[in-house]
Order: C-alpha cells, then sequence, then structure tokens
C-alpha cells in the first residue's frame, strides 16, 4: 500500500467526519488568493519573486474556539528555470517548467487567542498541518515514469482577522512537502552520457501557497418545536 493510497484513505475518512459534525457547529465558506512557488532542483531557497497566480477555496468547521477542520481546493500555475543558474552544472542543463497543479487537502487549525467569544480580541495567529494530493499537467512532462497524482503534506501558518460577526480575513502562508522529485521535471541523470539532466534525486521538491482569504460565516440555531410551546403553557 503506497502513500497516496493511505492519504487518499485517511483524506476520505476526515471528510466524512466533518460532514458528519457540522451539524450545530459554526461553519465557514472560504475563497482565497495569492500565489504557488516551489524549491527543488532549479532553485534551492524560497523567493516571493518567483510566485505565480493561484486560488483557493475551502469550507471549515471549528470544532470549538481554539481549533477548526479545514477542506479545501487550491490551483495555480508553477513554474521555474536555470536562468539564474545555480552552479556550471545548472548552466549547461538549461531546464525549465511549466505546470498547472491542482490540490485538494484536510488539514487542523489551532488558534492561540480567544478571538471569537472576546469582544476586544478581533485577531489571532494560528497553525495548521494535514494531508492531501495534488495533481498536475503540462508540456514535455514525462509521465510514463510516474504518477501525475502525488501525496503531500501540507503545513504552514496565518493570522485572522474578524471583520464583523459573518466575514473573517486572512493571510497564509503554507509550505507543502511531498514524496516526489519530479515536479520541475529534474530528478537524476545520466552522468555516464553528461546530459548534465540530473539533480538531487535524494531531495524531494516542495511547493508553497501564500494567500489571502475571506471567509463567510454561517449557524445552525436550533429552534424548538411548537409542541414544546404547548407543553411549557400548559
Amino acid at each position: 500500500m503506497d502513500w497516496n493510497y493511505r492519504l487518499a484513505t485517511i483524506s476520505v475518512a476526515f471528510f466524512i467526519l466533518i460532514c458528519s459534525n457540522a451539524y450545530g457547529q459554526i461553519s465557514e465558506l472560504g475563497f482565497g488568493i495569492g500565489g504557488l512557488t516551489y524549491t527543488g532542483d532549479l532553485q534551492r531557497g524560497y523567493r516571493l519573486a518567483n510566485n505565480r497566480p493561484a486560488a483557493t477555496a475551502f469550507f471549515r468547521t471549528n470544532l470549538s474556539d481554539e481549533s477548526s477542520i479545514r477542506v479545501g481546493l487550491t490551483m495555480g500555475s508553477l513554474q521555474d528555470s536555470d536562468y539564474n543558474p545555480l552552479d556550471p552544472f545548472a548552466t549547461a542543463r538549461a531546464a525549465d517548467f511549466s505546470i498547472f497543479l491542482f490540490e485538494a487537502s484536510t488539514v487542523f487549525e489551532y488558534h492561540f487567542l480567544d478571538f471569537r467569544q472576546n469582544s476586544y480580541q478581533r485577531w489571532t495567529p494560528y497553525l495548521f498541518g494535514g494531508i492531501g494530493l495534488f495533481g498536475f499537467s503540462g508540456e514535455g512532462r514525462r509521465s510514463a515514469e510516474f504518477s501525475n497524482i502525488q501525496a503531500t503534506l501540507p503545513f504552514g501558518a496565518g493570522v485572522k482577522y474578524i471583520l464583523n460577526p459573518l466575514l473573517i480575513i486572512g493571510l497564509e502562508f503554507g509550505p507543502r512537502k511531498t514524496f516526489f522529485d519530479y515536479v520541475d521535471n529534474v530528478s537524476e541523470g545520466n552522468f555516464v552520457n553528461k546530459n548534465f539532466q540530473y539533480g538531487n534525486k535524494e531531495d524531494n521538491d516542495v511547493y508553497y501557497f501564500l494567500g489571502i482569504t475571506l471567509t463567510y460565516s454561517f449557524y445552525k440555531i436550533p429552534c424548538p418545536y411548537p409542541n414544546s410551546f404547548k407543553r411549557s403553557s400548559g
């Protein structure tokens, strides 16, 4: 049983758990815009300038004032190149990639401050972590060598601010750890032929989402049945 199958099974279980417990909870529907970038064989460190347009949509169930579970979809473009080569090998390699990436994930969030019940505290920082799957497509992909659907572990941090009782704005940064080294289409190569189309096969690629979100909160308020009025009035 590989990582993709295990995480897909766990993701479905989490989704069922959220849906079964959503009744009576404070829930939120949210959207966001931002950027995707990555680190790997073409880019070693995070660079804000490398972000490409991305968007996200999610459903969040607040289990308590401190914690919540979120199911989300994120998509956008991801690209990089040896335009600024890391070393002479990268200069000779002259590689590049451009893909469209789609992610489905389930994460747990922890809020540090009581920003819902305390009228003087309208914001909170938070951490999140979870599981997910991502897929991608693009020109020149060596799709015969691997699956275009892979496992990922999203995690990160953010901050939320209550605009009013129904609207919350947020800023979030989240790396996505993968178990995969072909996001950039570069990994191990043929050293004998000196084709330079290789990288570090022991160092899996990581991609990142940075974005601004806006959520709408809705509440399930229990209403008394007509018979309860009769009993109480009688």
